[in-house]
């Protein structure tokens, strides 16, 4: 564990690099990226200015930093998720996924920044998202797909857009997904958000016949306008 305390939290045995990370994610999370200086993340990690510039360089690459652990944990907890297949105990999972800091608080501000640090770490979620869900698919988890790499985006990016959206959906649903997992596997309204997810996952929106006319319009029909392309500048 990166983070261990005493049960008494009198204790803590993390590294000055890794209490300054926390606390960059604690004040980014709250604050926001922009309005968060190093002053403040030194002050929350109770560490000088001096000290985060020589771990870090700049604000700039403790931001890289923290999204690099972020992603790191999210992949971790995916993986592991995954590997379990159909026998994962969902609210167990969510509590070992329990971390010191905020994680999705911290991704719904640094994916509303709109920086090109964006773009890399929406890349690296889902280059992720594309192995762990192969996992799935190997362990029973998850329907085996004809587009892989592609089902791993879409759902990576439904899943940010709720996030960032999360204040909407705690308006409308009464659920803040930012919460802890932990409090999440607790109840908390939950149902009324992964219920209507579950079902679109399991139980689909659409019938299997406009589902038929749907892919013949549109995917099947692509496929052959790109078979057609490729014949003609042969």
């Amino acid at each position: 564990m990166l983070n261990m305390r005493s049960a008494q939290g009198a204790v803590d045995d993390r590294t000055a690099r890794a209490r300054i990370r926390d606390a960059a994610i604690t004040r980014f999370a709250a604050d926001g990226i922009a309005a968060t200086s190093v002053r403040a993340i030194a002050a929350e990690a109770d560490v000088s200015p001096g000290l985060v510039i020589h771990h870090y360089g700049t604000r700039d690459g403790l931001r890289r930093a923290c999204d690099e652990y972020v992603a790191g944990i999210i992949r971790a907890n995916k993986h592991d998720a995954m590997a379990q297949g159909p026998t994962l105990d969902v609210a167990a999972a969510m509590r070992r996924a329990t971390q010191d800091v905020p994680l999705t608080r911290y991704l719904a501000r640094t994916l509303a920044d709109g920086s090109p640090h964006v773009a890399t770490l929406i890349d690296d979620l889902v280059a992720d998202a594309a192995e762990y869900m192969a996992e799935g698919v190997r362990s029973g988890s998850l329907r085996p797909t004809d587009y892989p790499y592609e089902r791993a985006a879409v759902l990576t990016i439904w899943t940010l857009g709720a996030v960032v959206l999360h204040e909407h959906i705690e308006r409308l649903l009464g659920v803040d997904l930012t919460l802890d997992p932990a409090e999440l596997a607790d109840g908390h309204g939950y149902a009324a958000y992964i219920g209507p997810v579950l079902e679109l996952f399991t139980d689909g929106l659409v019938t299997d016949e406009v589902a038929t006319v749907m892919r013949r319009a549109f995917v099947e029909g692509a496929e052959r306008q790109e078979g057609a392309g490729s014949w003609t500048t042969s």
